[in-house]
């Protein structure tokens, strides 16, 4: 799960709907105070929202990029999907690209952070047309590798069918407090806020996200072919301590996508909170030529 240290937001950030009429997806920008030099739109990964960026919008808004987050499809307050096929990869794809056209710039910078970067690798094979670059953070080429994440999916796999949201949070609080430490105890108003996403997002959308996070294939030399027929420049980064997909996996999936690859200093698997300074350099740097 994602765990943001803080939601305390910026004053310059705004609320916003991408997209049209009651279909919109949740979203949230932070735009520059002179003319942008580029759009950028932020994929949570599983279990996360728009607020997983919260602290990075604003530096990316001063280096001059218009920087939208969302809530995908299913997740704390975008719509949910009339069936479970909407929450699976490819459609979730299909959408990112209805919903970076929607922002009315041209061509994004795309990027995807875990879960996300899944869909975003989908939506560039798809349309590479709509990127102006691609960014996969803390992401892999396909399916967890095995480990505690892994574990944790399948364990949701299992458990959750069946079972209330507002139930199945209990269980899940138990689970964690049985494994190992967490690194510290989140403010009161971050366990409210996470719990509250936890029961507001789509059932369904955890069981097929979970589903897809353990079963992905590997479609890394496809995207490549694409994204180099298309010219389209791709960073690849990651905390140093990231504990998802192994930095070998993201290493190598870079070397194949021919993307500058770079490990964020003083992070793990979210270093969009963790580290936000260092990450909002690495970023502008790609996005911006730097």
């Amino acid at each position: 799960m994602a765990l943001p240290r803080t939601l305390t937001r910026h004053p310059d950030l705004r609320d916003l709907a991408v997209g049209a009429g009651a279909d919109a997806w949740a979203g949230v920008e932070a735009r520059p105070t002179g003319e942008a030099r580029g759009t950028a739109l932020l994929l949570p990964g599983f279990t996360g929202s728009k607020e997983d960026f919260l602290p990075l919008l604003p530096l990316l808004a001063a280096g001059g990029v218009r920087a939208v987050a969302v809530d995908l499809r299913g997740q704390y307050e975008s719509p949910h999907a009339d069936r479970p096929e909407g929450y699976a990869v490819e459609q979730l794809a299909a959408e990112v690209a209805e919903r970076a056209a929607s922002l009315g710039d041209g061509p994004v910078h795309l990027l995807g952070h875990s879960f996300g970067g899944l869909v975003a690798q989908e939506a560039a094979r798809a349309a590479p047309g709509a990127l102006a670059s691609l960014t996969l953070l803390c992401t892999g080429p396909g399916a967890l590798p095995p480990g505690a994440r892994t574990d944790d999916a399948e364990l949701l796999l299992a458990a959750l069918p069946g079972v209330p949201l507002d139930q199945a949070w209990e269980l899940k609080q138990a689970h964690e407090a049985a494994g190992a430490p967490a690194p510290g105890t989140p403010a009161p108003e971050v366990q409210e806020f996470l719990q509250r996403r936890w029961v507001r997002s789509a059932h369904e959308g955890y069981l097929v996200m979970a589903r897809e996070l353990v079963s992905r294939p590997d479609t890394v030399d496809e995207l490549a072919a694409v994204l180099r027929a298309a010219g389209v420049p791709v960073l690849v980064a990651h905390g140093a301590d990231d504990d998802a997909w192994t930095p070998e996996q993201q290493a190598d999936m870079a070397r194949r996508l021919g993307a500058r690859y770079v490990v964020v200093p003083d992070a793990a698997h979210s270093p969009a909170y963790e580290a936000p300074e260092a990450t909002a350099r690495v970023l502008l740097g790609h996005w911006l030529g730097a």
